[in-house]
């Protein structure tokens, strides 16, 4: 509960600031010459040239940009299931334990299978 309540309280305080830090810098932003867009379109330009080169390589035509995101979202799905299923499994520790259920059974019976000299 407290670090759920920790880890709000962060984020909101991260946006907050955020928030102020665009607030404030607003005019600036909005003073911009177009000199200063011209300069991001000489970075598109330059990605248009790298596009090309790329595309000069053997084989690249053949590269499928879906297949290659699909592989890739699968292996981020493979890694968030791993993640949820350990995730799951440090819970049921958790809780077994704030229950006072982290012992073995089998080892109290044999306790009092012992005490009363069975």
């Amino acid at each position: 509960m407290f670090l759920e309540i920790t880890l709000a309280s962060i984020s909101f305080f991260s946006l907050l600031g955020i928030s102020f830090i665009l607030l404030r810098k607003m005019p600036v932003l909005l003073k911009l010459s177009e000199i200063d867009f011209l300069k991001w379109s000489i970075v598109s330009e330059l990605k248009k040239g790298v596009r090309k080169g790329v595309r000069k390589i053997p084989g690249s035509k053949r590269f499928d940009y879906e297949l290659y995101l699909q592989k890739m979202l699968s292996k981020i799905q493979v890694l968030t299931l791993k993640t949820e299923q350990k995730t799951g499994s440090w819970l049921e520790l958790l809780r077994k334990r704030r229950n006072g259920q982290n012992h073995n059974d089998e080892y109290w019976e044999e306790l009092k299978k012992a005490k009363d000299g069975k």
